[in-house]
């Protein structure tokens, strides 16, 4: 067949035809909404290089979590910020600590809301490094250990989702042992199987403080450049007991997200990071793009990748959009 015969714009013209053959759709269900929660605060803090977003005392993340399920947004991600940071990262797993606090506050405001948790040690150590450090190193399998055991006291705070984001090798498989061992077998597990080592990370750093205080994560976070490398450790983290992989950045590695839909059949989330927020904000500041537009177009290409979910700053305002849509 070949021109006239084919006019693929015969797809396009009727707007009702459009949406009848439309192949992907944004959804507010698709989305999970980060939460930034700070001990030693009395009021929420903006975050400067991410307009529009704070870091919340628990209370008021509480009362925004309230907001998040009435609009529709199934889900929160939480990073907690504690008053005093060690060597050690023992603000990390405190029955106490700042999230575990947080977690059963917010389940009790907002009950239909799944709260998952992310499970690092960088906003809680001295250094700003995602494990424990000896030398100038960050030590792998030390590291697991006090991971693993964040994880179980974020499950005994009432947590849904546990989401290791640290990069270190077998941390999955001592997450999954130690959760089974103490009754949360039925706890499912978030891995960030495939993170970069991204520049797009920045504004995070200054709303989770949590920027290294020597060197950089290229040690433990993946080279950009690479692609094999992301298979592998998608299916290390499989083999080893996750439930959903993520991947992130989105923006930049679409072509990850697509990849790993095509090779295995684990749900895949991505998350559009503060980078990719940042940047968008500041050229919508000064008119140069439309923003609620631009959002839109690259959430749904995360979804035309491939990815179940995503995790992004602007689960809300997406929310908003359809609802007044709808209405």
């Amino acid at each position: 067949m070949s021109y006239p015969d084919v006019r693929l714009r015969r797809l396009r013209e009727n707007p009702k035809v459009r949406t009848l053959v439309r192949e992907n759709e944004l959804l507010a269900r698709d989305l999970v909404q980060p939460l930034f929660v700070k001990e030693s605060i009395s009021a929420p803090v903006p975050i400067l290089s991410m307009p529009g977003q704070f870091q919340w005392t628990e209370s008021g993340a509480a009362e925004e979590a309230k907001k998040l399920e009435a609009l529709g947004v199934p889900a929160v991600i939480l990073f907690g910020i504690p008053a005093k940071k060690d060597s050690t990262g023992r603000a990390a797993f405190a029955s106490k600590g700042v999230i575990q606090r947080a977690v059963s506050r917010i389940k009790k405001a907002a009950p239909r809301l799944l709260v998952i948790t992310d499970v690092c040690l960088c906003e809680y150590m001295s250094h700003g490094h995602c494990g424990h450090v000896d030398g100038g190193s960050v030590m792998n399998d030390a590291s697991v250990k006090t991971l693993a055991r964040t994880a179980l006291s974020h499950a005994e705070a009432g947590a849904d989702v546990v989401a290791p984001s640290d990069m270190m090798d077998g941390r999955v498989a001592a997450i999954r042992r130690l959760l089974d061992k103490n009754g949360f077998e039925k706890l499912p597990l978030l891995s960030y199987a495939v993170k970069y080592a991204s520049a797009f990370y920045a504004p995070f750093r200054e709303a989770a403080e949590s920027a290294p205080g020597f060197g950089d994560r290229r040690s433990y976070q993946m080279d950009p450049a690479n692609a094999a490398e992301a298979i592998r450790e998608a299916a290390a983290d499989i083999a080893e007991g996750a439930d959903m992989l993520l991947v992130k950045p989105a923006l930049a590695y679409g072509d990850m997200i697509r990849t790993l839909r095509d090779r295995t059949a684990c749900p895949i989330g991505c998350y559009s990071v503060s980078g990719e927020y940042a940047m968008v904000k500041a050229a919508a500041e000064r008119g140069w793009i439309d923003e609620k537009k631009v959002v839109l177009e690259t959430h749904l290409s995360f979804k035309r990748a491939g990815a179940s979910f995503i995790v992004t700053y602007w689960a809300k305002d997406i929310a908003r959009w359809q609802k007044r849509n709808k209405s």
